[in-house]
């Protein structure tokens, strides 16, 4: 997940990641296609990364990461919560607490 963070950031700028991308959304796109390139993707295609120099790798995060559009992955913030009204009062069915209610039941026979 650093990984992913670090070369975002060097390709988009610091600001953008830090300030808005959500790691929930990332985590979930990675789970996804990872599923899904397993599957497709025999193990042996996957070998072509093991012979890459840091450089190499680093280059190909890099091109990769000029691809991802960030809007799909920005963190949505809570609204904040809405006042409730205070409950009215009816005295006609005034609130009896259930405390009161288990007591009158053990006293009375």
């Amino acid at each position: 997940m650093a990984t992913v963070r670090a070369v975002l950031a060097s390709v988009h700028g610091v600001g953008k990641i830090e300030a808005g991308l959500s790691d929930y959304y990332i985590v979930d796109e990675i789970q996804g296609t990872y599923r899904g390139m397993m599957i497709a993707i025999a193990p042996e295609y996957w070998s072509v990364f093991t012979d890459f120099s840091l450089e190499q790798l680093a280059d190909t995060l890099q091109y990769l990461a000029a691809k991802v559009r960030l809007s799909s992955f920005l963190k949505f913030p809570r609204a904040s919560k809405k006042k409730k009204d205070p409950p009215q009062y009816d005295p006609r069915h005034p609130h009896i607490s259930t405390a009161k209610l288990l007591t009158q039941t053990k006293k009375s026979p």
